[in-house]
């Protein structure tokens, strides 16, 4: 038995490659110690980037443009607060009394002069045949003072004669005074034959003194004629007035349309009473045009004679072209009856309404469907226009 003992050396490790070490090592490390984790959303594709930024630039550009701001400013100014408007007439009688006879329909196309409703005319005849009467009366009182005016005026005459001959009387007189005067001197003639010879003289002076105040007379009897006369050709005039008024009413029992047109809904019936000015109907002319209400804001640079376009709703937002014809010349609350009272201290401001009349351009099938009372979007391009306001 071998009584030494062999010393034990201490083994070395035995190398490993880099993997393994990595391998080791990792294990060592989550041995050791805990490795922190954690949810990250995915990236995203190149795709959906482009989508995203399309759709951004989509809402930009629509805010923009509901703006009206840069790119997207125009010179165009629109309002939905537009309406066709046109001549709408009520028809109404001038004289009262009950309808006789109704001679059209709901909705008709009418003509100028044509006869709509007839009321009874009876008392209205009447009335214009005692206005006939009374006016031959008062020209046949005129004629009796024509044929005065000529009897005075042949006695006029008459008296001018007498006074020639009263003045004939008168110089005789004088000659026979004259030669009694000279006879009287030598003896030849008596005192009683001067004395009847200066009576005859002072008769004649006093029936050319009677003479001419007969004459007088007469000249004034021509006047009062005159004057009569006056007062009685007045009474013809009045007279005759009133017949053509009575006239006027008796053609008023038949209602006429005033101008073409077509009728609204025929109110009045057969046998009704109507009286002057009660609404029977409503008479529409063709004509027809737009009055559209924008902003005080957008009228800036309207001015008459620029373009304009509407589109309406009743039919199927047709777009019809116009003109500006006039612009008001005050916001829409100068026109009302009760004024805002803006002097307090709860004001707010109201951005106000001005009213611009737009032409229908003619040569357009559709115009003819327009109708008043319709609701249009009008537009107005304010870079063109030429005249003033």
């Amino acid at each position: 038995m071998n009584d030494s003992t062999t010393p034990i050396l201490p083994v070395a490790p035995t190398p490993v490659t880099d993997e393994r070490s990595a391998e080791v090592q990792t294990a060592d490390v989550a041995t050791d110690a805990p490795v922190a984790s954690g949810w990250h959303p995915p990236r995203a594709s190149r795709n959906t980037i482009i989508v995203i930024v399309l759709v951004a630039l989509v809402g930009m550009a629509a805010v923009l443009a509901a703006w009206r701001l840069p790119p997207f400013a125009n010179n165009y100014q629109s309002t939905d607060n537009a309406y066709v408007r046109g001549r709408t007439t009520v028809i109404s009688p001038q004289v009262s009394g009950y309808v006789v006879e109704v001679l059209v329909r709901d909705f008709d196309d009418v003509k100028a002069g044509q006869p709509l409703v007839r009321i009874d005319d009876r008392i209205y005849r009447q009335r214009f045949e005692q206005a006939a009467a009374t006016v031959s009366g008062q020209q046949a009182t005129l004629a009796n003072a024509d044929q005065a005016a000529r009897s005075r005026a042949a006695s006029f005459a008459a008296q001018e004669a007498a006074v020639a001959n009263a003045n004939a009387q008168l110089q005789r007189a004088q000659a026979d005074m004259n030669r009694v005067n000279d006879l009287v001197t030598d003896g030849s003639v008596s005192l009683r034959e001067r004395d009847q010879t200066l009576a005859a003289l002072r008769q004649a002076q006093a029936g050319v003194l009677q003479a001419k105040a007969a004459r007088d007379i007469a000249q004034q009897d021509i006047r009062t004629v005159k004057v009569g006369r006056g007062g009685q050709q007045a009474g013809v005039t009045g007279s005759q007035a009133a017949q053509r008024l009575a006239q006027i009413d008796l053609e008023n029992t038949v209602v006429r349309a005033p101008e073409t047109g077509r009728l609204s809904e025929v109110g009045v019936r057969l046998g009704q009473y109507v009286t002057a000015g009660s609404q029977l109907m409503f008479l529409v002319p063709p004509e027809t045009w737009v009055i559209a209400n924008f902003k005080e804001s957008q009228t800036a640079h309207m001015v008459i004679g620029q373009p304009a376009s509407f589109t309406v709703d009743a039919l199927a937002d047709a777009r019809l072209t116009g003109t500006v014809e006039k612009i008001s010349p005050a916001a829409g609350s100068e026109f009302s009856i009760l004024k805002p009272d803006n002097a307090t201290g709860n004001f707010t401001k109201v951005p106000q309404r001005i009213a611009v009349r737009i032409r229908v351009d003619p040569g357009q099938t559709l115009s003819q469907q327009l109708r008043p009372g319709m609701s249009v979007q009008a537009r107005i391009d304010t870079a063109s226009g030429t005249r003033a306001r």
